[in-house]
C-alpha cells in the first residue's frame, strides 16, 4: 500500500515537473531560438520565401549552430576508424591531384561495394575525415569507399566539373571493382549533403551514353539531406 502511494506521490511530481516545463517553453525557446532572424517579411523570391528566409534556409549554421564541432568530430571519428581497420588503399583514378579515392577493404571474398560522396557545401570536406562510416561497412562484410574531388572555388564555380569527377571516381571502382576482391554487380552508392546532390547526379546519369558502361551497374544509391532543386540555391546568398 506504501508502495502504491510513493508512485502515486511520484506521479504527481512528475506531471507538475512536464506542467511546469510545458508552460516555460515559449520563453525558453525564444531564449534559444535558432532559425532565421524575425524580420517584417520582404518580396518573396522562392514560393513563400523572402530573401531573408530564402538566405537562412541555405545556412546551416542558422540551424545547427555546433556544426563546427560536428565537423570535428567526423575527423577524429574517422582518425579512431583507420586506427582500428588500418590506412585505406589509395587510388588515383582521375588526371589531377584531386581524383583519388580511398578503399576500406572487408575481408569478405568478392564483396559488395558502396561509394561514399562527402559533402562540405560544394566548399570543402574529404575522402580522409569521410573514414568514420567504414568500421559499419567493413564489418558488415562491404566494401567502403570514399571519394576525393575538386571543390566548387577550383572548380570555377562550376558544379558540372565536380559531377564529372564523382562520374569517372564511380566508373572506376566499377571497372577496377575485382582488383580489390569487390563485387561490381553489387556496387552502390551514397552521399550527404552536397554529396547527396552529387549522387544524385550520378543516379539519374546515362552511363551508356557517357561512359559505355551498363545503365544499370548502380543498384542502389542513398541520398542524404541534400539538394536537389538548383534554382532557390542560386538565388540564395550561396550563390556566391
Amino acid at each position: 500500500m506504501h508502495g502504491k502511494q510513493n508512485i502515486g506521490r511520484i506521479s504527481r511530481r512528475i506531471l507538475l515537473s512536464v506542467a511546469g516545463a510545458v508552460a516555460a517553453a515559449p520563453a525558453l525557446a525564444e531564449e534559444c531560438r535558432i532559425g532565421p532572424p524575425t524580420h517584417d517579411k520582404g518580396p518573396l523570391v522562392w514560393m513563400e520565401y523572402d530573401q531573408v528566409e530564402l538566405d537562412a534556409a541555405y545556412d546551416q549554421l542558422q540551424y545547427a549552430p555546433l556544426m563546427g564541432q560536428n565537423v570535428k568530430r567526423q575527423a577524429s571519428l574517422s582518425e579512431e576508424v583507420r586506427s582500428r581497420l588500418g590506412d585505406p588503399i589509395r587510388h588515383q583514378y582521375g588526371q589531377t591531384k584531386v581524383e583519388e579515392l580511398d578503399i576500406y577493404r572487408t575481408k569478405r571474398p568478392n564483396a559488395p561495394v558502396f561509394i561514399f560522396i562527402h559533402g562540405g557545401a560544394w566548399l570543402g570536406g574529404s575522402a580522409k575525415n569521410a573514414g568514420y562510416p567504414a568500421e559499419l561497412f567493413v564489418n558488415a562484410g562491404v566494401h567502403y569507399v570514399a571519394l576525393d574531388f575538386i571543390n566548387i572555388k577550383e572548380a570555377g564555380g562550376d558544379l558540372g566539373r565536380m559531377a564529372e569527377q564523382v562520374r569517372q571516381g564511380i566508373a572506376w571502382v566499377y571497372l577496377n571493382a575485382a582488383s580489390f576482391d569487390g563485387d561490381r554487380d553489387r556496387l552502390y552508392v551514397g552521399g550527404f549533403s552536397s554529396g547527396a546532390h552529387l549522387c544524385g547526379v550520378s543516379l539519374v546519369t546515362d552511363w551508356q551514353k557517357g561512359f559505355g558502361l551498363p545503365s544499370d551497374f548502380i543498384k542502389g544509391g542513398l541520398c542524404m539531406s541534400g539538394m536537389y532543386d538548383m534554382k532557390p540555391v542560386r538565388l540564395s546568398k550561396r550563390s556566391e
